[in-house]
């Protein structure tokens, strides 16, 4: 009988002490995600005929570097996390092809400028200060 009871306390910490990398905890990540820009300084953002694929961002763990592509070229460079949601991007370089995408310079000011972000059900918001987000984006699950 004490065996039993034993064994049932076992398991009932193991199950408590996991998570699901389905839930919530995993919604809130930032980092190792396709995010894919939805609106930049409150409008929304729609792929141009001449563009080649969809503006997006990717935080990589490793080296916290960022990679990505503002609509005409790509662009890579690190990023800080600090305590509270802030976040930092530094060198911040791109390709040099030219383009007449003026969201390409709108979404470069917005990366260089954010201070903080929110995330929510895979929903990215950067921010300056406590104004209303400069860009968003949504979690792209590629198979």
């Amino acid at each position: 009988m004490k065996t039993k009871i034993l064994f049932l306390i076992i398991i009932s910490i193991t199950i408590t002490n996991c998570k699901s990398v389905s839930g919530k905890d995993y919604d809130n990540t930032i980092t190792e995600k396709y995010w894919k820009l939805k609106t930049l300084y409150g409008k929304e953002i729609k792929m141009e005929d001449n563009q080649k694929r969809e503006i997006f961002i990717t935080l990589k763990t490793k080296e916290s570097r960022f990679t990505g592509f503002a609509g005409c070229n790509t662009i890579n460079g690190e990023y800080i996390l600090e305590e509270g949601n802030r976040i930092k991007f530094t060198k911040v370089i791109s390709t040099r092809m030219f383009c007449n995408n003026t969201d390409e310079s709108k979404f470069l000011k917005a990366i260089n400028s954010t201070d903080n972000y929110t995330i929510k059900n895979n929903i990215l918001s950067l921010n300056l200060g406590k104004r209303a987000p400069i860009a968003v984006f949504e979690a792209v699950y590629m198979n």
